[in-house]
């Protein structure tokens, strides 16, 4: 028998494997046996003495299975180990680093970001929120958006503070002046003025107010951000006209219809669109207020949901302020003009014109068209309803208009359509824009 360490037949070393060394369970020293000893430096160096695998138990791995085969033990064959001594793993191999996954996958979105909000705001409209973050190793959007703007070529440096809406130049709050101006001065010369020059002055009044409006909204907080598809802001665009058109117009046609003469009621009514006039002033600072409140809580928020819970009663404190600052200019502009409006028509109409405009200049055009056209279906369908009840027949479709105007006045029909679109526009507006991607 030759000794453990040492050429056997062949030249082939003999392991404890091979000599009865291991014990029932196929691990060397178990048994109460003893490991193989190495051999002598002292001797010539055979064969045996070469560089080999080691044959104690010492780093026993899945590589020393490998080696052994079936017979080492009593337990199935571990899967075999490729060449390289690395075990490969059943299933498909998945990136070791899941950012820089993501970061490929929205490549175009983190090259283009000035700033790290703008890639949290972009990840949150693809539908990636704080839980999915968790995924990533990072506790919410804002920490992955800023590693990925870190991991961006050339973004190595701190990004530059944008310049918000507190940082806008005076000329802004001038332009917002200028429609009510236009407007101050049209209805000085309705009140004063007299037969052809009155209508000359109305005529003169209202394309000056509507360029001051357009000035107002290419330019400053009113302004919308980014392409915008033109069949939303042109229908947008046509049915604000209408329903300004239902206000100075809408309500004397109601009265008269539902009277079945002409009555005493007045047609034309200018007070709704003078107040609405003044009342862009109020809008683009309440616009701007917005904006302000919006970028300072990106740079304070670590979560959407904080976010989100920031932004709610935001909104709803700048919508109040603008009803609270239109109710004023209305009240004042009928006493004024005397022209039997009612400042209940004008506030309703302005705070959906104003909800709309918010949610156009956010990105967000066709909701606002949708529900100025809700408005304008709500009216129509007054009108409408009016006229078929003076047919033969037909009395009892008026019949719901009639009992609207005989208990709030022929305003209350305006009042009530331009009321209830303005609060599903503004339930929509608090959803959308407390979103992060509403504000980058």
């Amino acid at each position: 028998m030759t000794a453990p360490g040492t050429a056997g037949r062949g030249g082939t070393p003999q392991t404890a494997g091979s000599t009865g060394l291991r014990g029932a369970s196929g691990r060397p020293g178990e048994g109460g046996r003893t490991a193989a000893v190495p051999p002598s430096s002292t001797g010539p160096r055979s064969a045996a003495d070469a560089p080999r695998p080691p044959v104690s138990h010492g780093g026993w791995d899945a590589r020393s299975h490998a080696l052994l085969g079936p017979r080492g033990g009593s337990g199935p064959a571990p899967a075999a180990v490729p060449a390289s001594g690395k075990p490969t793993a059943a299933g498909p191999r998945r990136s070791a680093d899941p950012v820089k996954a993501l970061l490929h996958r929205h490549k175009d979105l983190c090259e283009r970001a000035v700033d790290p909000l703008e890639i949290a705001a972009g990840l949150e409209a693809h539908g990636i929120t704080d839980r999915i973050a968790a995924r990533f190793r990072h506790r919410d959007v804002f920490s992955l958006a800023e590693e990925l703007y870190a991991r961006v070529p050339g973004n190595t440096a701190e990004p530059a503070p944008r310049p918000g809406p507190e940082n806008r130049p005076a000329r802004g709050a001038a332009l917002a002046l200028l429609p009510g101006t236009a407007a101050a001065l049209a209805a000085t010369g309705w009140t004063l003025l007299e037969g052809p020059a009155r209508t000359a002055a109305a005529l003169l009044g209202t394309a000056a107010v509507t360029t001051a409006v357009l000035l107002c909204l290419r330019q400053g907080p009113l302004r919308a951000r980014g392409r915008r598809p033109a069949r939303a802001v042109r229908t947008g665009a046509v049915h604000t006209a209408v329903l300004i058109a239902f206000a100075v117009c809408g309500p004397g046609l109601t009265a008269r219809l539902t009277t079945g003469g002409p009555g005493d009621a007045v047609l034309f009514a200018p007070g709704p669109p003078a107040a609405l006039a003044v009342s862009v002033a109020p809008a683009a600072w309440c616009a701007g207020l917005l904006a302000a409140g919006a970028r300072r809580r990106l740079g304070d928020s670590r979560r959407l949901d904080d976010f989100a819970a920031g932004m709610r009663p935001l909104l709803l404190g700048v919508a109040g302020l603008y009803t609270t600052a239109l109710a004023a200019v209305a009240v004042a502009t009928g006493l004024l003009l005397t022209d039997g409006s009612t400042p209940t028509t004008t506030v309703t109409l302005g705070l959906l014109l104003f909800t709309a405009r918010l949610l156009a200049v956010h990105g967000f055009p066709e909701a606002a068209a949708t529900g100025l056209g809700a408005a304008c279906a709500g009216q129509a369908l007054a009108i409408l309803l009016l006229l078929a009840g003076r047919l033969p027949g037909l009395g009892l479709l008026a019949r719901p208009v009639d009992a609207v105007t005989a208990a709030w006045g022929p305003g209350a029909v305006s009042a009530l359509a331009c009321g209830a679109a303005a609060g599903g526009l503004l339930v929509h507006t608090t959803a959308v824009l407390s979103r992060a991607s509403a504000h980058t």
